[in-house]
């Protein structure tokens, strides 16, 4: 694997600093040797700024802004990254140059909404360059124009040839309008999930490898995201911008798991496990801009809330007919986010300031209980310690912001500042802290030449809390139980990240982006009293890592219309293990992901065909009482048609999983603690994912 590494970075090193190579590559386009109309999309370089227009992807059919996006060579839209409040802005996406603050109706969705016709131009920029605090790196800014009142619509569908349901019911429907004054949209969606995997024998070891059960595994996932929303924005005379949005979504989901296990000693049993959620949630936001005292202030508000209600029931039904046994978990929650936030700018002494304010207010209220099956056939309820409870985060957040200009290709941003908060739980072993703790960045953008974009970014950075890890909760198919911990507190990140954009020409674009984080109170798996385990803080953890992205043009070497795109990621991670103390891997992380796509939209037709492959490698995942493997894959395969003119609409036919994927898990679970008692048993499953055939039919109207 380091030479892998070392060779690819090199490999992309040359391809992004190596000015000898890159003008050989940058020559003339010829006209004569390729279709025009199947070239790649032809951007425009000025001051460090590629600009692209509606035109420059007519060759795919692009009905929409994410559609136009995805085709943008070596560009990877990335939304914004969920963490503490709205914080300072993390998508690499901005709207006619402002930041989407919008947290349940994402970056994806809304460019979704964009219709091309919409679009006025797309320009890939530094981030650090453009004075918004937060930004670095490659950045979109989507700007629109005008446009009359029109409407959108995707339709989805889904097929396995065995165990999971068909999906006939998926997509969205959106209307939008805007003048000089007003945009506004409205959108309805429901999202859809039919999964499954099963086939195949699952297999229970002893520790001498002796079999003691074998099981006919049949699973099956559905899942159904109603959603409303809508959004609008108003620009006044003079310069006052009021933007509002909302949604409203709902949550349907069952997982059902049904096990045949034929024992090597005793009863046979059939087990059977559901898994029944249900939920709803809305969001309203909304933010006024306006010109004060010489600068520009904008005010943010942001009000979210969620219920939900779940039940898992495991039963076993014994093969002789005696008495069934097994278990029930409930639990409700209500969970629930309030944030006010300022930012004013100005210009003052050659830069950009920008001083930041934020008020976030987190709360999560949940009850759980836990049943035995008696004899009768009735859920009796046990005690179930510090599964029930409250926790609530108060957070108080500034940071002050400068953004200059250095030399005509250089810029700097560097912002200071900190946060305090207050974190209480409720219930059993209720407990109230409260930390201070700094946070801030820099950022450099450098541009060598043309086509070459240099970041360099150096954060320190808080990161988020799951509040369900303050309460106690058990995962009955599993057989696994989290004890709650009162004492959690956010990982605190030193974060550094380089990346390099190069457009090679007609070939395409690269980009590399070398990452590295040295995390304080990273959050894992942590021995209790009473032998049991529960998320907690451990000391320090790092990673570090690359993420090679790009698109290569082949009509240069005759294949017009046709452009590969590729993306390979590597890290290595480290912490300490806190049961044995041993160095180790972070559990469960996904190592090395490739991700390959030849398109090819074929000259002088509305046809395009494609083929891709992904694989990923997952390392082995760690509690206290079990270890093992946890996987699909490890390589998918999927090939996919798409005519750009049915009717008007665009349609669009996908194969998943050609080459039989599977779902891999390897249990090695111990009598107690892994470091210090016998293994009680081993588990393997080798399950059958199947092939999936997609279906999506797009159009305007």
């Amino acid at each position: 694997m380091p030479r892998f590494f070392l060779a690819t970075t090199a490999l992309a090193g040359m391809l992004i600093v190596n000015p000898a190579l890159a003008q050989d590559m940058e020559e003339p386009f010829d006209p004569d040797t390729a279709d025009a109309a199947t070239a790649e999309p032809a951007s425009e370089e000025r001051s460090g700024v590629r600009t692209y227009t509606p035109a420059d992807f007519t060759r795919f059919g692009a009905r929409n802004a994410l559609d136009m996006l995805g085709e943008i060579p070596g560009f990877t839209v990335r939304g914004e990254d969920s963490e503490r409040g709205l914080g300072q802005a993390s998508a690499n996406v901005l709207i006619n140059g402002e930041r989407i603050t919008n947290k349940s109706d994402g970056v994806t969705s809304q460019l979704q909404r964009i219709v091309t016709d919409r679009v006025e131009r797309i320009e890939i920029v530094d981030g650090a360059t453009l004075g918004i605090a937060g930004l670095s790196g490659q950045v979109a800014n989507v700007i629109t124009k005008p446009g009359e009142i029109s409407g959108r619509f995707t339709y989805r569908a889904s097929f396995r040839p065995r165990y999971a349901e068909p999906a006939y019911y998926g997509g969205e429907v959106s209307l939008s309008g805007s003048d000089d004054s007003l945009e506004w949209t409205v959108a309805a969606s429901n999202g859809i999930g039919r999964g499954a995997a099963g086939g195949n024998n699952a297999f229970i070891y002893d520790a001498d490898g002796n079999v003691l059960e074998q099981r006919d595994i049949r699973m099956q996932f559905v899942g159904d995201f109603p959603r409303v929303s809508g959004t609008i924005k108003w620009t006044s005379p003079g310069g006052t911008i009021v933007n509002a949005n909302a949604n409203y979504s709902r949550n349907y989901q069952d997982f059902r798991e049904y096990q045949d296990r034929d024992l090597t000693t005793g009863v046979d049993l059939f087990r059977s496990f559901e898994n029944r959620n249900r939920g709803w949630g809305y969001e309203f936001g909304g933010n006024v801009e306006f010109d004060l005292a010489g600068g520009r202030l904008k005010l943010i508000g942001l009000e979210r809330y969620n219920r939900s209600r779940s039940r898992a029931d495991s039963i076993f039904e014994p093969a002789d007919g005696s008495t069934d046994f097994g278990s029930r978990f409930a639990a409700r929650s209500e969970s629930g986010e309030r944030i006010g936030r300022a930012e004013y700018s100005w210009d003052m002494l050659g830069g950009d300031w920008q001083l930041d304010a934020e008020a976030a207010f987190n709360r999560l209220d949940q009850a759980a209980q836990l049943f035995d099956l008696d004899s009768t056939g009735t859920f009796v309820e046990i005690p179930f310690p510090n599964g029930t409870g409250g926790v609530t985060e108060d957070r108080y957040e500034s940071i002050l912001t400068h953004s200059r200009p250095l030399a005509d290709n250089l810029s700097l941003q560097i912002g200071l500042g900190g946060e305090y908060s207050t974190i209480s739980q409720s219930g059993a072993n209720g407990l109230t802290r409260s930390f201070w703790r700094p946070k801030g960045s820099l950022n450099l953008a450098w541009q060598p030449e043309e086509g070459l974009d240099l970041s360099l970014e150096i954060a320190r950075t808080v990161g988020q809390l799951s509040f369900g890890d303050f309460l106690a909760s058990v995962s009955l198919n599993q057989n696994q139980q989290n004890a709650g911990n009162v004492e959690l507190v956010p990982p605190q990140n030193w974060e550094l990240e380089l990346e390099a954009t190069k457009t090679l020409g007609r070939w395409g674009s690269t980009n590399l982006r070398l990452y590295a984080r040295l995390i304080e109170d990273y959050i894992e798996f942590i021995p209790v009293p009473g032998g049991l385990e529960t998320r907690g803080n451990i000391d320090e953890a790092s990673l570090i890592g690359m993420r090679w992205n790009s698109t290569f043009q082949l009509a240069p070497i005759g294949f017009n219309g046709a452009q590969l795109d590729l993306t390979l990621v590597l890290e290595k991670t480290r912490l300490d293990d806190p049961l044995t103390g041993e160095s180790r891997s972070f559990g469960g992380h996904q190592n090395r992901r490739l991700e390959a796509e030849l398109r090819h939209d074929v000259p002088g037709s509305d046809w395009a065909w494609g083929l891709g492959v992904q694989y990923n490698h997952t390392l082995p995942y760690y509690r206290l009482g079990e270890t093992g493997f946890n996987y699909e894959g490890p390589a998918y395969t999927y090939a996919f048609i798409e005519h750009k003119d049915v009717f008007g609409m665009t349609a669009n036919l996908s194969i998943f999983n050609l080459t039989d994927g599977r779902a891999i898990q390897d249990r090695y679970v111990y009598a107690g603690y892994r470091d210090s008692s016998p293994l009680l048993f081993r588990e393997t499953q080798d399950l059958s994912v199947q092939p999936i055939f997609n279906f999506r039919l797009t159009g305007d109207f």
